[in-house]
């Protein structure tokens, strides 16, 4: 069976999905492993690297897409500077492994079923313990929430830390984290160990203890209805709810430092957390690191993969923050990517079981068809 590394040509993309310790594991099982000559050069993996390990370089970008048996990638598949879409290159019947955007871009999934491709989406991997070593969402949400307090912390004219100095005592900066997901718990834990007072707020009661575990105190909002959707993730809530949390949080913001927001809903826009008006009364300085930039800010004046400053406030709206820190961002996608395939790989063939929970939630398109119904009902919302 072969399997293909594709190289990645999304313009901020510098992650690859394969390095080469797994490429040498992959070998050793048997499997034929086809890298696309520089896939790895923008994660500081050389092509030598990969060749040490048993993979073989491929110039042909052609030939290595139609070639493949499973096609592994990072970012969604591309319409090439060619003019022809990467997904018309994989021949009928391959496997595409990758992160998809299916709920955000339900289009995908149809252009992937008419080309009879098994496609599996690296973010429909479900939140269970079985799931843990597949989740690419949370991997590489760890990351994102460790670079976001590194970026607030370049951008704050003050210390993170408190500091006795000769010449008087520095109070520490106060940095308030909305959302207690994978990216927020590790920014908590990120800005703690930095030195700072932290705070953070999520509307699930459930993730209180995880806060509180890391240093940070839990700013607690009572809700009268359920705010936890399946798989863990924060369910969007009624307009009621979101204007009690907002009033809740106003005076958190106005408080803070840095204030890091990451509330994401999958295949919704990002909810409003932080009004202008909030914005307006933190102190001149202050820093907002806004991690739902790509799916329109969880903070109103929030313009992504902008830096800019409204009101003395300085809201940074980065884009695909894992790809800052390719090498170990890849190192833990590709861990991800290969428990997955061990999954449905036996003896060096394809053997989907659709009975098991993971490949059921993970595998999009199959046959022809669409698999998924949440992808179904998007597609038809669009009608």
């Amino acid at each position: 069976m072969k399997i293909s590394i594709a190289k990645e040509i999304e313009v901020c993309e510098r992650r690859v999905a394969l390095v080469p310790d797994t490429v040498s594991r992959l070998v050793k099982q048997g499997f034929e492993v086809f890298l696309e000559s520089g896939a790895g050069e923008r994660s500081f993996f050389s092509d030598a690297d990969y060749e040490a390990a048993g993979a073989k370089i491929v110039n042909d970008s052609a030939k290595l897409w139609g070639e493949a048996d499973i096609l592994l990638k990072v970012s969604p598949p591309q319409i090439r500077e060619d003019g022809i879409s990467e997904i018309d290159s994989l021949k009928e019947n391959a496997v595409l492994i990758s992160f998809l955007n299916p709920l955000g871009n339900p289009e995908i999934a149809q252009k992937l079923a008419e080309r009879k491709i098994t496609a599996f989406a690296m973010e429909m991997i479900p939140r269970t313990t079985r799931a843990q070593s597949m989740d690419a969402l949370s991997s590489q949400a760890s990351i994102a929430g460790y670079k976001a307090v590194l970026i607030a912390g370049a951008a704050l004219p003050k210390y993170f830390p408190m500091l006795t100095t000769a010449a008087g005592t520095i109070a520490p900066a106060k940095v308030f984290v909305m959302g207690a997901g994978v990216a927020g718990l590790q920014a908590i834990a990120t800005a703690r160990r930095l030195g700072s007072v932290v705070e953070a707020f999520d509307i699930r009661p459930a993730v209180k203890e995880e806060v509180q575990s890391l240093g940070a105190k839990f700013v607690e909002v009572k809700l009268k209805e359920e705010t936890t959707a399946a798989g863990g993730y924060a369910k969007e809530i009624s307009e009621a709810s979101k204007q009690r949390t907002q009033e809740l949080v106003t005076e958190h913001v106005k408080n803070a430092d840095v204030v890091i927001t990451t509330a994401q809903v999958p295949g919704r826009k990002a909810p409003l957390l932080v009004t202008k008006e909030m914005v307006s009364q933190m102190k001149p300085g202050a820093v907002i690191v806004d991690l739902a930039a790509e799916q329109g800010g969880n903070c109103e004046c929030t313009e992504p993969g902008k830096d800019i400053i409204k009101d003395g406030v300085t809201i940074i709206g980065p884009i695909n923050l894992p790809s800052s820190m390719p090498v170990h961002a890849s190192q833990l996608y590709a861990k991800n990517l290969t428990s997955l395939m061990k999954l449905f790989t036996k003896e060096n063939t394809l053997q989907l079981n659709f009975e098991d929970d993971i490949i059921n939630a993970a595998c999009i398109t199959h046959g022809g068809e669409i698999l998924s119904s949440r992808i179904k009902d998007a597609l038809a919302a669009l009608v």
